[in-house]
């Protein structure tokens, strides 16, 4: 059950936190991985990991915002089966305090990046017979998060991004479906809190977990197990849909 024998994925982001745990569970399940990073040495690291697990790995060094860098990667790779658009970037601040350059970078990265890699994606899986798409929103795009105008913007665009692209590629077996998670404990979110709450970093870390009614961050490879069934043939019957992976963040917390 899950396998992913025989399959070509790509993962951005997979240098690190959730998408590296992406990386790891397709490998081990038998996907072919294929990572864009614009940090090749962790890319590197990863690699090295799956490959002296007995898989099949490569990284491929890029700007996602840029499409020029992006279309060529696609074309080397060749036809895929599966893409998970997981690079992304945050950003903290109300609409007054967020400047067009702050506005600009987070557009450039979390929505014309995963569009950069949906248009070279969704022809070659046209061309392959169909296959899956998961793209990492945020529980940002599904309900208010205080001081975080610009990154809940770009993952509401993800979320509806998710929905258009499930819609007009029903006919070509292409299914398209978003997870929305809550706060998850990666080294992206230790090195977001000791930027922007130095000094306080236990204080915030506590306050943050306790914000799941569940009482804690969700892990990486909770998120990958999900994306792993999403893009299974096991979820063959699965398109248009957003999974708040949340520890109850969305519903409970009344």
């Amino acid at each position: 059950m899950f396998s992913l024998s025989g399959k070509k994925a790509v993962i951005t982001g997979g240098g690190s936190g959730i998408g590296k745990a992406i990386a790891l569970v397709f490998a081990a399940q038998g996907a072919e991985i294929h990572i864009i990073e614009l940090n090749a040495a962790a890319g590197e690291q990863v690699v090295t990991q799956i490959q002296e697990a007995g898989g099949y790995a490569t990284v491929h060094s890029a700007d996602i915002s840029q499409q020029a860098q992006v279309l060529p990667i696609f074309s080397q790779i060749g036809p895929i089966d599966i893409l998970v658009n997981n690079a992304g970037i945050a950003h903290v601040g109300n609409l007054e305090n967020t400047t067009e350059a702050d506005f600009d970078r987070i557009y450039n990265v979390n929505v014309k990046g995963a569009y950069n890699c949906l248009y070279a994606a969704v022809p070659q899986l046209k061309a392959n017979g169909g296959g899956a798409i998961v793209n990492l929103a945020s529980i940002a795009a599904l309900v208010g998060i205080t001081d975080r105008f610009a990154y809940s913007m770009s993952k509401g665009a993800i979320f509806a991004m998710t929905l258009s692209v499930a819609r007009d590629y029903l006919a070509h077996n292409i299914r398209c479906n978003s997870i929305s998670p809550a706060r998850v404990h990666t080294p992206f979110v230790d090195g977001f809190i000791a930027k922007n709450y130095a000094g306080k970093e236990q204080e915030m870390f506590d306050k943050l977990s306790r914000s799941q009614p569940i009482g804690r961050m969700g892990t990486p490879d909770e998120v990958a197990a999900l994306a792993l069934y999403l893009c299974s043939d096991e979820a063959g019957f699965v398109t248009g849909c957003d999974y708040p992976l949340d520890g109850g963040f969305t519903k409970l917390n009344n």
